[in-house]
């Protein structure tokens, strides 16, 4: 089998098309030679201050070249990068820096204040200071150019020299992702680097075979030339965008992000049309929406003729979303695509100008089994719900965490699963019916109620934005379930009300699965990830009810 290391790869690309694009930052692009030569130099700078192998890096910043630069200057030196969510308040960063051991902190000038405050409280060694336009490069810090430009080393012959660490670059060394999920402290996800290479590498545009080598990277490279052109409009710091931005690198394409720290769908659909963009990647509705009303508004404004997908994951988008984005370009397609952070490449939903997939309806992956909870595979058809489990390629299991990693990775039948809690049917076709996931299954009546089924049923109400579903305790029931509704901005609110949204959703659901109450809010503040915090939602909807939670 083929061990791959992210940075061997991206030097491999870097070799055979130097002068194509890298990444592309408010209208400023870097080549692949100019993103390999700065991530050496940032490189040598962290060797410098003292790292050893395998220490953790981690990046507090937007969505700019230097998240990407930093990344590939620690796959260079064998070094973990660490996303941390600029969302976090003081307590959340103190805890994710010292669970993930963090050593050095790549950092936008924005949160110098927030770091002063903490620095104290946490063992991190070293800071590299961006500069963003907000603050001054305090005095315990290091400005990043100074480390992207000025460390380099050159040969006799005047030719960039790559950095050497004093260790080898393994198959084995770490890729780690944190993800808070719908409840609980943030995870560090542990890939080894190889197996999410193959992971990512088996869903590519260009893949290199599953049994070759780097040699396979440099002929078809070299063959077919720069890849594709991708904007995770979703940020980098969670998954999808940082698993779809390194994918597009591995295949010799470009990242292009963008400078606006807010979701603008003005600006992503400029950018697609700027850019000549190929693949948009962003989170279910809370995304596409925005998008489609903008394109509905002004129908001949944009040019997406370079568009050929959009792909959204983390959140399930809606059939009637799709259907609009594809009526303005129906010759891309849509793809939902399944996963989480310790399980890649659970399923998908293709929709086309043909026809769009309905929502919550996904082809299953190769290595995925649906497991009723006796343990046995769930027969199609039969109406059984089920867990999903993923062998094959699958995370060694959470930093530091055994008893969190036993519960998720599990030996089956003599074989390792990763089983993150997703619940689904399968129906007679062999496709699945996401339910939801269980650590947030509601009790009503004797009867399980998945929330993401009630939600998606409720998003296809015109008028609504989006909607998170929860239970609260009921005296005759156990729990009751409360839609908690966001309206679209044109929406008339005196045309939907509580008992609108309860009748729309029985016309599509079993009654039993449709909420007894309707809380209309201002906004369901999502992470930009598309992650919703239950807990909040289910407290906030009990003091609304005026009933106790304990």
């Amino acid at each position: 089998m083929t061990s791959w290391n992210f940075a061997d790869v991206w030097e491999a690309v870097a070799d055979e098309v130097p002068n194509a694009p890298a990444l592309t930052f408010a209208g400023q692009t870097r080549t692949w030679r100019e993103f390999d030569q700065r991530a050496d130099n940032v490189a040598r700078w962290l060797l410098a201050d003292g790292v050893a192998h395998q220490d953790k890096v981690g990046l507090y910043l937007y969505n700019t070249p230097e998240y990407l630069e930093t990344s590939f200057a620690a796959y260079k030196i064998g070094l973990v990068p660490i996303n941390t969510n600029y969302r976090y308040a003081d307590d959340e960063l103190i805890y994710l820096w010292d669970n993930a051991d963090t050593v050095a902190v790549v950092f936008h000038g924005t949160f110098t204040e927030r770091i002063e405050g903490i620095r104290h409280r946490v063992g991190v060694r070293s800071w590299l200071w961006v500069d963003d336009g907000t603050a001054t490069c305090p005095s315990w810090a290091t400005p990043y150019e100074e480390a992207a430009e000025t460390t380099g080393e050159w040969g006799p012959d005047g030719a960039h020299l790559r950095v050497d660490a004093p260790w080898p670059r393994t198959p084995d060394d770490l890729h780690m992702l944190y993800t808070g999920g719908t409840t609980g402290m943030p995870k560090g996800v542990m890939w080894r680097q190889d197996d999410l290479f193959a992971r990512l590498n088996s869903g590519g545009l260009r893949r290199y075979p599953a049994d070759g080598s780097l040699a396979d990277v440099h002929a078809q490279v070299a063959a077919a030339g720069p890849g594709q052109t991708v904007m995770p409009a979703c940020p980098l710091m969670h998954g999808t965008g940082a698993f779809t931005a390194m994918q597009c690198l591995n295949e010799g394409g470009r990242v292009v992000l963008l400078p606006t720290r807010q979701f603008d769908p003005v600006e992503i659909l400029d950018a697609i049309e700027a850019e000549k963009v190929n693949t948009l990647v962003m989170v279910g509705d809370a995304f596409g929406k925005p998008i489609l009303a903008a394109l509905d508004a002004e129908p001949e404004r944009w040019d997406l003729s370079s568009l050929f997908a959009i792909i959204s994951s983390g959140v399930m988008w809606s059939e009637p979303t799709k259907q609009g984005l594809l009526r303005h370009h129906p010759g891309m397609i849509l793809v939902d695509a399944f996963s989480s952070s310790e399980a890649l490449g659970m399923g998908t939903s293709v929709s086309s100008g043909k026809e769009a997939a309905r929502t919550a309806r996904f082809t299953l992956g190769p290595e995925v089994r649906v497991l009723d909870p006796d343990g046995n595979d769930v027969v199609a058809g039969s109406g059984v719900a089920g867990v999903l489990a993923l062998g094959g390629r699958i995370p060694l299991g959470y930093y530091k965490d055994e008893t969190k990693s036993a519960a998720t990775f599990k030996i089956i039948d003599g074989i390792r699963y990763s089983v993150p809690g997703d619940w689904a049917e399968v129906d007679a076709d062999g496709t699945i019916r996401l339910l939801g996931r269980g650590s947030v299954c509601i009790n009503t009546g004797g009867e399980k109620v998945y929330p993401e089924e009630v939600e998606e049923a409720t998003k296809t109400l015109p008028g609504v934005l989006d909607v998170v579903v929860v239970g609260v305790p009921d005296e005759r029931f156990g729990e009751a379930i409360v839609a908690n509704v966001q309206l679209s901005p044109t929406a008339d609110p005196s045309t939907i009300d509580e008992a609108a949204v309860i009748e729309w959703v029985k016309g599509r659901l079993a009654s039993y699965k449709a909420p007894r109450r309707v809380r209309f809010i201002e906004t369901i503040g999502r992470s930009p990830s598309g992650k919703v915090d239950y807990a909040r939602h289910k407290a906030e909807a009990a003091e609304w009810l005026g009933v106790p939670t304990s």
